[in-house]
């Protein structure tokens, strides 16, 4: 019997363990959850920034997820850098039949700027696995990437229009004041400000951190509004306790609250 929510993880390899598979398995460990993994890519990169990219072969890929599923039903899944529009089509395949909370964390560039996904995996990912989701969590560039516009907030609207759970619109990577600002776009109120201080640095993994947190949350019973909460009160300590073993970004330290 488990005593621990199971949280399927899905993406990308991150070999400085600050972002990818590793970050969600610290992070749903931490928070009381138990992760099962799909490898989505392997990459080549450091604390600075990616440098390559090799998406497992879809063949490989589904016959991994299609054995690891009939054997062990996840709680909530958590999705990530999703390497190819064959598997982000696969993984939607699959969305249709789950019941539980689906996190997507919609990876589209490294933090030093190389991109991740192409425009099919892209418009994939807003057709096919968007409308599966219970929160997405784009930072601002990503929105306006998934939804085509210029305007964040109208890019998170338009998701939610184009049939996305919740939107937990990051403020991450505007730069600018002593606040980061959040917003929750739901769709029984208008978006709610979720405001923290601003942390001096440069982070690595700090959106899979948040994403994750909210899954596990969600596994464990607690509501949107409180899960989020939680996660963004998790990510924050993890920053705030982060390392830098490299020359490049810090990593966030990921314990139990």
């Amino acid at each position: 019997m488990n005593s621990r929510p199971l949280v399927l993880c899905i993406g990308g390899h991150d070999p400085t363990g600050g972002a990818g598979i590793q970050a969600d398995i610290e992070t749903v460990s931490a928070l009381g959850g138990r992760a099962i993994s799909l490898v989505t890519v392997l990459t080549a990169q450091d604390t600075h920034n990616a440098a390559a990219l090799w998406p497992t072969a879809p063949d490989a890929f589904v016959r991994q997820m299609d054995t690891l599923l009939a054997d062990i039903q996840p709680d909530a899944i958590k999705l990530g850098l999703l390497g190819s529009a064959e598997a982000a089509g696969e993984v939607a395949a699959r969305l249709s039949g789950f019941d539980g909370p689906v996190v997507v964390d919609p990876v589209l560039a490294a933090g030093g700027g190389f991109a991740m996904s192409g425009r099919r995996l892209a418009a994939t990912i807003v057709e096919r696995v968007l409308p599966s989701s219970t929160l997405v969590t784009p930072n601002r560039a990503e929105a306006c990437a998934l939804a085509g516009n210029n305007d964040p907030e109208q890019a998170a609207a338009e998701l939610m229009d184009a049939g996305t759970g919740n939107v937990l619109l990051t403020g991450t990577d505007d730069t600018r004041g002593e606040m980061v600002q959040h917003r929750l776009f739901t769709r029984d109120r208008p978006p709610l400000l979720l405001s923290v201080p601003r942390l001096r640095g440069s982070f690595h993994g700090s959106g899979c951190t948040l994403a994750s947190a909210c899954a596990i949350n969600l596994a464990l019973g607690q509501t949107l509004e409180t899960a989020v909460d939680n996660a963004l009160a998790f990510t924050r300590q993890a920053l705030e306790h982060a390392e830098r073993p490299g020359r490049g970004q810090s990593l966030p330290r990921r314990i139990r609250p």
